[in-house]
């Protein structure tokens, strides 16, 4: 049996049988009628080896690799595959036990698939780990793991965070990602104990269904009467009566992906760290109860009856109920709170786009599809997957308060033709990844936090879909880490900000929110003594743009999403300014905005063609000789229309009437 004869015609032939495969597989479980088997087919790594250099490992040779265009289990379908990593074929001497319901993969139970070929890996001291002919075996205490093991049995890293579906009408087993991550003994033996458990790469299996047990029919309940999206009807109760999307973030982790020229706190390197963010749709059917506990009131929906949330890959189809390929989008953020108050936004991700949901923790009835989350469904995002590149784009192909995508000349299809011409976009020296400066961690007296968002299209709250957490940026043996992860809350960074402040410190945090998007102004007026106190400001846009499009869905062209380019307050007569400072979070002053203190005003404003866009906070900090009052701020859209300001309550330099005079404010 060659590779080349993998695709529909083998999976079916294969299906309802029990292969002589089984016969050989080394498992401990014993197979029963409801068990599933699965063997053959291929694995794709993509190690990161920058990574693996960081602990004195290399690849000292790779045996057996397939050609990049070998046929898989997967091709012709509209889904996923591995781009940019390496092939291997899995034997057919041995099989993987497994268990299904409801139509979809549940965990494994025993058994193993051996890999032909494989890598041979050299450690700094000059001994080799040999992973030829490596065996992926489910760990002993997690049904969801798999281990990594040697030909002596040993365990060197170990598979977690599956993405997976069953298709071809159960035929096959797609797990179309997994983050691979450092064993301990690895780490040990590596002399680099901190990278145990970090992810070290990812990878893509696709084997064969040899056997099929019980649980293999899909959950229909979900799909019986009506569909349940945001705004539809819902079916028996009161006129008006209807389901909406609120969906929740209620798990984030931070690791370090990827390192260039790094030498510890204050160097000149770049590092690239990415969250693992795990999601959950609102539980509500009829009665209110808490999605995410321990956060308040952010923790309950106020939609008393639970939307789906569509959860198609780009370019997969058109689909209900936006006639498109729609699916949310994810971003993440660090930021630094420095000695003296203020705020700075010092690294910024790209857009992932979600592409499948494995449906965890579901209500009775509500996993039918690996493309719809249903309600109280649950998902991660890992490490690995958001590091892909392959699923990383640009925020300015978003708009963000509609959650819509303008795939129409966006990096996956520049030509606008409707398909993904460009699947595995060029590395772009980490462009789409969040880069963080060397020089911008390890700051004395710092403290460090880092958010990650999810955007869902017609989310009735924003600010339960995004969450904090603080951590500590450390350089250890030669690497970074983003250690001391905790503190988990919902909400926007600067509603954290404002709070547990110093007593000669008072703040304030307001919101815009109009049909464009929502923004936070927040401030800490800090008092420094003999009269002068320090207004740090932070204007975070969180999804506010003025889009220009052309064209429609599922073809939609985004031409501008711009946010503000102008922040003002006002500047009482006889108030005196002295000091001011201003931050995009980057190291380049060339497009930092300009300060003016004229014209009875302090105004930051943007370089020719630069703009406040959504997920990006920047700080404007000024000093005076005057007490904090109560005031307000104005914000410039980039782009002209219809109301060409806004204003927001926010604490001002005190000394005389405040009122805004005429220039650009709100008609």
């Amino acid at each position: 049996m060659t590779l080349k004869m993998l695709p529909i015609a083998l999976a079916l032939a294969l299906c309802p049988m029990i292969s002589g495969a089984e016969q050989t597989t080394a498992s401990a479980a014993t197979a029963s009628s409801n068990d599933w088997a699965a063997w053959g087919g291929t694995v794709a790594f993509r190690l990161n080896e920058n990574l693996l250099h960081s602990m004195g490992i290399s690849i000292q040779g790779r045996t057996g690799m397939l050609p990049s265009d070998t046929a898989r289990l997967t091709d012709g379908l509209k889904a996923r595959q591995a781009h940019g990593s390496e092939l291997f074929a899995l034997r057919e001497s041995g099989s993987l036990q497994f268990r299904a319901e409801r139509g979809s993969f549940v965990g494994f139970l025993g058994g193993s698939l051996q890999s032909r070929g494989g890598y041979e890996l050299t450690i700094k001291d000059g001994s080799t780990i040999p992973l030829v002919d490596f065996r992926l075996r489910p760990n002993a205490k997690d049904p969801m793991q798999l281990d990594v093991v040697s030909g002596d049995g040993k365990v060197w890293f170990y598979i977690d965070k599956l993405m997976y579906e069953l298709v071809r009408d159960n035929h096959v087993l797609a797990i179309y990602t997994a983050d691979m991550r450092v064993a301990p003994a690895l780490a040990k033996r590596s002399g680099h104990p901190e990278m145990a458990n970090s992810p070290i790469g990812d990878l893509e299996i696709l084997s064969q269904v040899a056997r099929q047990g019980g649980g293999g029919a899909k959950d229909a309940r979900g799909t019986l009467g009506t569909t349940h999206y945001h705004g539809e009807q819902v079916v028996g109760q009161a006129p008006g009566v209807v389901y909406q999307a609120d969906l929740f973030m209620q798990n984030i982790s931070v690791s370090r992906m990827r390192a260039s020229g790094t030498t510890g706190p204050g160097g000149s390197g770049k590092v690239v760290f990415a969250p693992s963010s795990t999601l959950k749709n609102n539980v509500n059917s009829g009665t209110a109860a808490t999605t995410v506990s321990g956060q308040g009131a952010l923790g309950t929906s106020s939609a008393l009856w639970t939307a789906w949330i569509p959860w198609h890959g780009k370019f997969s189809g058109t689909f209900a109920p936006y006639n498109n390929d729609q699916h949310p989008f994810l971003i993440w953020n660090m930021y630094r709170i420095n000695a003296d108050g203020s705020i700075e936004q010092i690294a910024r991700s790209g857009v992932k786009h979600a592409w499948l949901t494995t449906n965890q923790g579901c209500a009775s009835g509500e996993n039918f599809d690996s493309h719809i989350l249903g309600r109280s469904c649950g998902d991660t995002y890992s490490t690995g997957n958001n590091d892909a590149n392959q699923d990383l784009s640009f925020r300015s192909e978003i708009i963000p308060a509609t959650g819509q995508w303008g795939r129409c000349h966006s990096l996956f299809d520049p030509g606008c033709v409707g398909s993904n011409t460009n699947s595995f976009p060029a590395d772009d020296n980490y462009v789409r990844r969040m880069v963080v400066n060397e020089a911008q961690l390890g700051t004395a007296g710092a403290s460090y936090m880092f958010d990650s968002w999810y955007l869902a299209r017609q989310d009735i709250n924003i600010y339960n879909s995004m969450a904090t957490v603080t951590g500590t940026p450390t350089y250890s043996a030669g690497n970074w880490t983003f250690g001391g992860v905790g503190n988990f809350k919902l909400g926007s960074v600067t509603d954290r900000w404002v709070e547990g402040l110093p007593a000669n410190t008072v703040a304030q945090n307001s919101e815009l929110a109009v049909a464009e998007g929502h923004t936070k102004v927040a401030v800490r007026a800090v008092d420094l003594g003999n009269g002068q106190t320090t207004y740090h400001y932070a204007v975070h846009n969180l999804d506010f743009s003025r889009a220009v499009t052309a064209g429609a869905e599922p073809n939609l062209d985004v031409l501008s999403n711009k946010g503000f380019d102008q922040f003002r307050i006002a500047l009482p007569a006889g108030v005196s300014v002295l000091g001011n400072h201003f931050s995009d979070g980057d190291l380049d002053s060339s497009n930092d905005w300009t300060f003016s203190s004229a014209g009875g005003y302090l105004t930051w404003t943007a370089p020719s063609g630069a703009s406040l866009d959504w997920g990006s906070l920047y700080s404007f900090s000024v000093t005076t000789d005057s007490a904090p009052v109560a005031g307000n701020s104005e914000l410039k859209p980039a782009t002209a229309g219809l109301q060409s300001s806004f204003t927001v309550p926010i604490l001002i330099p005190g000394g005389g009437d405040i009122i805004f005079q005429d220039g650009f404010e709100t008609p």
